[in-house]
């Protein structure tokens, strides 16, 4: 879910705008036209985040509803934890994808890596991904490493991208 551009072969691709390759052009925020319980993982990465705050939790009901009992959710997040350590350490280096031209200040990369130039409308921390995933009726919600799977299923890592900036996390339903 949440593919842009990138739509991979083997997977059903899904997001906002239909790109070629999407195979699923839709807003989740007014719900997928899938069946319930129809996917056994899913993997969405860095697309939670354009949704904002007050539609976390139907996005992610919406992702509820469309896996099948036991499947898994995995999203990579941009992780807030990181930026802030990295700010606080002054590692200026951290923030290589932002370039001096946009922010010269580690301040001014830091909020615009955060903000990911205004399309990200909600931060994360592993706790608050935790929180959200739990009150939305997930379970058994882990944090994982790049490329690392708690589950059953080791094609759900195929999609990792942005390992530098990103936390990863998994909840089965």
């Amino acid at each position: 879910w949440g593919c842009g551009p990138i739509t991979p072969y083997g997977w059903v691709n899904s997001d906002l705008q239909p790109h070629p390759g999407v195979d699923v052009p839709t807003d989740i925020l007014a719900g997928l036209p899938l069946p319930a319980n129809e996917f056994d993982y899913i993997v969405s990465i860095h697309a939670l985040p354009e949704i904002p705050i007050r539609g976390q939790d139907r996005a992610l009901r919406e992702l509820y509803r469309v896996l099948k009992p036991g499947g898994m959710l995995r999203l990579g997040l941009p992780d807030m934890d990181k930026a802030i350590r990295a700010y606080l350490s002054k590692d200026i280096d951290y923030f290589f994808l932002i370039p001096d031209e946009v922010a010269r200040t580690i301040s001014g990369k830091m909020i615009t890596q955060l903000i990911w130039y205004s399309i990200s409308r909600c931060m994360f921390t592993a706790e608050f991904a935790r929180e959200l995933l739990e009150r939305n009726g997930f379970r058994n919600v882990q944090i994982c490493g790049f490329r690392e799977t708690k589950g059953h299923q080791p094609g759900i890592v195929e999609l990792d991208d942005r390992e530098l900036e990103s936390f990863f996390v998994e909840a089965t339903k």
